[in-house]
């Protein structure tokens, strides 16, 4: 039975990216909430993956929403942890594992912002929540940072980040993974906003030289100035077999 490093490999794309991007997207932006805002994002993902006849189906939900905090207007405090059920199935077998995974803690700190400019820096880090032996958590603590940009130019507007992760871990996966990605928005019709994405990543593999990356597409509607729904759909590359991936997601500010 494969190990299913492949399609971890995908995730950590996403799960180890800023969190609180704007779902769909993986790649952030560098908005802030404003001092005294509050953002919940309640947003899941389905993964399925195919090798060799073996079968990797990954769902992540939310144990506790994304919560985003501003503290300034140029600084927000971003938590939150999420549930993971992994089922692999080779044809014979199917082993299945469900939980909490780690705890993830970010600080976001816009330092620049002119002309629809905006460039931030993200510092984060998980704690080991989850149980490394299902596969759930990394069994310990890993930090990150990541550099944001964001320019807008009418319905517009254009993402970069590059980041660094130490992924320590009991896993013996790599710890040293670069993250690089893009993303593009524009207003289609009122309340309605077209997203896609691109990225690439370190494959945690430590044996692997594999880039895994993917492309993403997907949609926003902004029910009202403090609620918005989305969906979207993700195609994996450069990884064994095929992977592809289903989201969708809500967001409330208070």
């Amino acid at each position: 039975m494969m190990n299913g490093k492949y399609v971890r490999a995908v995730l950590l794309a996403c799960l180890a990216a800023p969190a609180s991007a704007e779902h769909p997207l993986i790649t952030d932006d560098a908005g802030t909430q404003g001092r005294g805002k509050i953002q919940l994002e309640l947003v899941a993902e389905y993964a399925r993956s195919e090798d060799a006849g073996t079968v990797e189906k990954i769902f992540v939900g939310p144990t506790m929403p994304v919560l985003s905090i501003g503290l300034l207007d140029s600084v927000d405090l971003v938590s939150g942890i999420s549930y993971q059920r992994t089922s692999v199935e080779d044809g014979e077998s199917r082993t299945t594992q469900s939980g909490a995974a780690d705890f993830a803690l970010d600080v976001k700190w816009r330092f620049y912002e002119r002309d629809g400019l905006g460039l931030a820096l993200k510092p984060g880090l998980t704690l080991p929540t989850g149980d490394e032996t299902k596969g759930l958590g990394a069994g310990k603590s890993t930090q990150r940072l990541f550099a944001i940009a964001t320019k807008e130019a009418g319905p517009w507007a254009f993402h970069g980040n590059v980041g660094y992760t130490r992924n320590a871990n009991r896993a013996g996966d790599r710890e040293t993974l670069w993250h690089a990605s893009a993303a593009v928005t524009r207003d289609v019709v009122r309340d309605l906003k077209a997203t896609a994405n691109v990225g690439v990543e370190t494959d945690s593999d430590p044996h692997s030289r594999r880039m895994p990356a993917y492309a993403l597409a997907g949609l926003v509607y902004s029910v009202s100035d403090r609620l918005a729904l989305d969906v979207g759909a993700r195609r994996s590359f450069n990884v064994s077999g095929t992977a592809y991936a289903v989201l969708a997601g809500m967001t409330i500010r208070l």
